[in-house]
């Protein structure tokens, strides 16, 4: 079995690629109405449709530092919003996210997501197509749900713009549909949320007993009211995997077993380090071979999962998982959870419960914890009204992964501090 290191000459090439200036791709085209410089955002002079978000996004490979110092090769989405279409190619090359950024966007929006496929540099053998599914999403078109078999795919040196007239509030995720098991267990994952048209109105009780302004849901009565929302994605890695991927090996999708479980991202202790990490090292650690592995320098690891509040606060927690081996449950030792959402649906029946006509019947509940399969989200309100301020940790139950690979006292862990 070959090694999984590569020759240091195609390293080298790669970094002379990528640091140098590379010809745009012909068919990368950002469409989004009103953008003049098609660089999907709004600029000064441009004039765009009220509600209007655009987006765009890159597909391609990179790596990840694990908690243990271990290098992970991956695929993923980065976020070209902002950038020169004939700058795509090159900013999006090695540049992969995980997770992949987070799209947040508010009930009554119009989402133009364009995605454009920029190939895998450390795998030249490949010429995957890829997609953006937005799980649990009802799509108007089935050209915009990225399931190969009913949608659009996009090559290698192209771009496709998805259209969303966003419907739903709730906590979602998105991933590549393409080769799901292998795309998504290699990291091609995505935080994604819609805001209730609810918000910014007053209704039940948040903090020192003002009214709630910020919802999870269109409750009418302020049930899912919160202060502070904090999205966090659980998913898992098989580094055996990816490092035979790396290898250009033949892949064990059979005996795929992850032994990497993480909250956006990070195993304990990285997810308590507050925003971005810093670029991937080689996978011996050492950044004298740091530009062989990431060429321009790229933090790949950039959403946090730390939880802050202040005593009183109400915190919404969107839990999501994407892991395509594992059930998670997880929960917080001293902290009350209430479930008010699951899959991006109020947990309210069609019963009227004598409150008024527009409410049905409260199926909320209480819990320690909260078991999400692959493709399901929760979203979980904790209430600090009473709670001493100190630290707490958000954790996996299932103590097999509080770890990072042999390494205990890690994985699927991090902390909530209330101040």
């Amino acid at each position: 079995m070959q090694g999984r290191g590569i020759h240091k000459a195609m390293l080298l090439l790669v970094a002379g690629l990528v640091m140098g200036s590379l010809p745009s791709f012909a068919a990368i085209f950002v469409q989004c109405p009103g953008d003049t410089n098609h660089n999907a955002q709004l600029d000064p002079g441009e004039i765009w449709p009220a509600n209007q978000k655009c987006m765009h996004l890159s597909a391609g490979d990179g790596f990840i530092s694990m908690a243990d110092g271990h290098l992970q090769y991956t695929f993923g989405f980065s976020d070209m919003t902002g950038i020169a279409e004939n700058q795509v190619a090159n900013k999006g090359l090695v540049a992969a996210n995980f997770p992949a950024p987070t799209i947040a966007v508010d009930e009554g929006d119009t989402l133009y997501l364009s995605l454009s496929n920029v190939g895998m540099v450390f795998r030249p053998d490949l010429f995957d197509p890829h997609s953006v599914h937005w799980h649990g999403f009802p799509d108007a078109s089935a050209i915009f749900d990225g399931v190969p078999d009913s949608s659009a795919t996009i090559n290698m040196g192209s771009t496709f713009t998805y259209f969303y007239n966003v419907v739903e509030p709730g906590t979602y995720m998105y991933h590549c549909h393409v080769e799901a098991t292998e795309h998504m267990q290699m990291g091609m994952l995505g935080n994604l949320y819609v805001r209730p048209q609810q918000n910014g109105t007053s209704a039940g009780t948040c903090a020192g007993g003002s009214p709630c302004t910020t919802f999870a849901y269109n409750d009418v009565n302020g049930s899912t009211g919160y202060d502070v929302e904090f999205p966090i994605q659980l998913a898992s890695f098989d580094s055996y995997y990816h490092d035979e991927h790396l290898a250009v090996q033949p892949l064990p999708f059979y005996a795929m077993k992850d032994d990497y479980a993480m909250l956006n991202g990070r195993g304990y202790p990285d997810t308590v380090v507050a925003g971005a990490l810093p670029p991937p090292l080689d996978e011996n650690g050492d950044p004298a071979n740091a530009t062989a592995y990431n060429p321009a320098g790229t933090q790949s690891q950039k959403i946090d999962s730390i939880i802050t509040a202040t005593a009183g606060q109400k915190v919404l927690l969107r839990l999501s998982n994407l892991s395509v081996t594992r059930f998670f449950s997880i929960g917080a030792l001293g902290l009350p959870f209430k479930v008010v959402g699951w899959n991006a649906r109020i947990l309210r029946g069609p019963d009227p419960d004598g409150a008024g006509p527009l409410l049905g019947k409260d199926l909320t509940y209480d819990t320690v914890s909260v078991t999400l399969g692959g493709g399901e989200s929760a979203d979980v309100i904790v209430d600090t009204a009473g709670v001493a301020p100190g630290k707490y940790f958000l954790y996996a139950m299932d103590l097999n992964y509080l770890s990072n690979r042999e390494d205990d006292f890690g994985g699927m862990m991090t902390e909530i501090v209330i101040n």
